[in-house]
């Protein structure tokens, strides 16, 4: 087939248009997704994109800060946090995100306060078992061992398959003397994961401390 002296230019130039198109038509780089396979640095790039052309999505901010928090970029996902509160002082999902913000950076009475917060306004939320389990670890630091214990299995019922926090539940029965108990969170945490050292030891703890009151 013999294209016409037209026929070729025209084809290019269509060629070119649908070129300069495909950019436009590209799905555009998601942050979750991202986030999800572990590119965290991406995927704040992402959200900070996001919002300089839209400074008040409450999804960029969600998802740019849990990504900073798994950096380890505590002060950065605070203020972002703060900022997020500004444009929404009720979602539930920055509240507990600046909560753990709040927790790494030593500020335990207000991460207290929005892990308390967030349980409340969404107890059946993606992040509740880690609100729960962030409790325990405050209360454990507070020395309030009964409200750590109440925070841990509330943790442990959302996440059982996770063997340090029943580990860290077993502790917490330790301390409140609950011997039987803190043996059987130990024992949990060993049945989940033979090699856990803190579950080891503290099982060994309990065992002697059993035998010395004759429990």
């Amino acid at each position: 087939m013999k294209y016409s002296r037209w026929s070729l230019p025209a084809i290019l130039v269509l060629f070119t248009l649908v070129a300069g198109l495909t950019p436009l038509l590209a799905d555009p780089p998601d942050a979750l997704a991202a986030y999800r396979n572990g590119n965290y640095q991406d995927s704040v790039s992402i959200c900070q994109n996001e919002l300089k052309a839209n400074p008040q999505n409450m999804d960029s901010f969600v998802v740019l800060t849990w990504a900073l928090l798994k950096l380890e970029k505590y002060q950065e996902a605070l203020d972002y946090t703060n900022q997020a509160l500004k444009v929404n002082p009720y979602d539930f999902r920055v509240i507990e995100a600046q909560a753990e913000a709040q927790y790494y950076l030593g500020k335990n009475v207000d991460a207290l306060h929005n892990f308390e917060q967030y349980v409340v306004l969404a107890p059946s939320g993606d992040r509740i078992e880690r609100a729960y389990y962030f409790m325990g670890e405050i209360y454990l630091q507070l020395g309030e061992y009964n409200h750590a214990d109440i925070a841990l299995t509330t943790a442990v019922y959302h996440a059982p398959q996770i063997a340090a926090w029943w580990a860290r539940l077993g502790y917490a029965r330790y301390l409140e003397k609950d011997y039987p108990s803190a043996l059987k969170a130990y024992n949990e945490a060993l049945n989940q994961d033979p090699n856990n050292s803190d579950a080891q030891r503290g099982k060994q703890q309990v065992q002697q401390a059993m035998a010395s009151s004759g429990t």
